[in-house]
């Protein structure tokens, strides 16, 4: 599919509000709502749009550590310990990345003592990791989810 000037701007519309109307990109765009959700169910079908979701604040749910990690494994052990790692819930994301078997994580936890423990007792024991380095957030100037068009 590809996608013309008014898919473009139902698509940064939702990415600015996930919640709006039908009607409301409508009366924006100066079209039809029926042409709407047309648009935006193609989009869908051909998984341009891959969900709708909502966006947590971390820290006014208690998850004040926020921790980057970029993870180097074996090369045969990238894929399980990414596996592994992704069915942690205090991982909020996961990528492999260039360089020599890679992975870049980010990592939520309520506090310093929960970091520790799942740096020592979730992440080291893992076979397959032969180095990581870890950053903790001091300040988000700017986070977003998703493509920005």
């Amino acid at each position: 599919m590809v996608l013309d000037e008014l898919d473009k701007k139902i698509l940064s519309l939702l990415s600015d509000n996930g919640r709006i109307s039908y009607v409301d990109i409508a009366k924006e765009l100066e079209i039809s709502r029926v042409a709407v959700r047309d648009r935006v169910n193609k989009l869908i079908e051909n998984d341009i749009i891959e969900k709708f979701s909502v966006v947590i604040n971390s820290n006014k749910v208690g998850k004040t550590v926020s921790a980057f990690f970029e993870v180097d494994c074996e090369p045969k052990s990238l894929v399980s310990v990414a596996e592994s790692l992704v069915e942690n819930p205090k991982v909020a994301s996961c990528y492999q990345m260039t360089g020599p078997s890679t992975l870049h994580m980010h990592v939520l936890v309520d506090d310093f003592d929960q970091l520790e423990y799942f740096i020592n007792e979730e992440l080291y024991s893992l076979d397959g990791i032969t180095k990581v380095e870890s950053h903790i957030l001091l300040k988000r100037f700017k986070s977003r989810t998703g493509l920005k068009l």
